[in-house]
């Protein structure tokens, strides 16, 4: 999507329910309607129709940020993050594929959210895991003084939040750390004690070790949305020849949907052709 596509919709705190008021009130379109408006914009680079591709389905956008309300971040910006992600999605969406915008663009959607959420929300830099999370909003006022924590104290609160010792030790640290510059800064020209001096890993490329991850969580997030978008046969055969620890065979699934093997077979076949399918609308 370039500029001329902005959404004219203002996002300022202070309209924020009235925003939401506005999309509400806006016309649902059928799966006709969009279909052409796809066609229009992917054949014809038709703005208006993406437009209205995009302002149709503005209410799908709050209605996932709203789910993301309790990282104390403004539902604002949440939601102004998810409308990028669907208009990237709008801008990939292939009408020929035979699916709704909607379940196309989930994966756009949270992947703007999330990288928002990420790169804004301090707790992921001190808290990852629900245990740590358990810590970090009780630790501080738990603890009797600012020094650092007895074996009792700490044996107290792990039993008082049911968490590990270990893991209260860990976020006492965590807590008590502050954040170190990678750069020298102000007029202290000595380069040898900053991190940068030290932290470099030769052999590896960050863009690439990056670039890589982001590509392998690409890749699983597709093949769940994909799955999610079978009907619940073809997903359980998938899941149960492919994904489960211990695989059925194309005999006990013909057992347990009454239908020879033969069927089974092609009901695997014609599923992971729609998975293929899937990676190919995103690629």
């Amino acid at each position: 999507m370039n500029n001329s596509l902005a959404l004219p919709i203002n996002l300022s705190v202070g309209t924020f329910d009235s925003y939401l008021n506005l999309i509400g009130r806006m016309p649902r379109l059928s799966a006709e309607q969009e279909h052409e408006l796809a066609v229009r914009y992917r054949d014809n680079e038709d703005l208006e129709a993406a437009r209205q591709l995009v302002m149709s389905n503005l209410r799908f956008v709050a209605h996932i940020a709203r789910g993301f309300s309790g990282y104390g971040l403004p539902l604002a910006d949440i939601v102004q993050e998810g409308n990028i992600g669907l208009m990237k999605a709008v801008k990939r969406f292939d009408p020929d594929m035979g699916v709704r915008l909607v379940s196309f663009a989930v994966h756009w959607i949270k992947a703007e959210i999330h990288e928002y959420v990420i790169k804004n929300w301090r707790m992921v830099k001190v808290a990852t895991t629900k245990a740590q999370r358990k810590l970090f909003f009780n630790l501080r006022k738990m603890k009797k003084d600012t020094s650092t924590l007895s074996p009792d104290d700490a044996e107290a609160i792990a039993e008082n939040l049911d968490v590990d010792v270990k893991t209260v030790y860990e976020m006492e640290r965590r807590l008590d750390g502050h954040d170190v510059s990678l750069e020298p800064s102000g007029d202290d020209d000595d380069t040898s004690i900053a991190p940068i001096a030290y932290l470099e890993q030769h052999g590896a490329d960050p863009a690439v070790i990056l670039e890589n991850s982001n590509w392998e969580n690409r890749q699983e997030d597709l093949l769940m949305d994909a799955l999610e978008n079978l009907d619940d046969r073809s997903r359980d055969i998938l899941t149960s020849r492919w994904l489960s620890e211990e695989k059925s065979t194309l005999h006990d699934l013909a057992a347990r949907y009454n239908v020879s093997a033969e069927r089974i077979r092609q009901l695997e076949q014609n599923a992971m052709k729609k998975l293929k399918a899937a990676f190919v609308i995103a690629a």
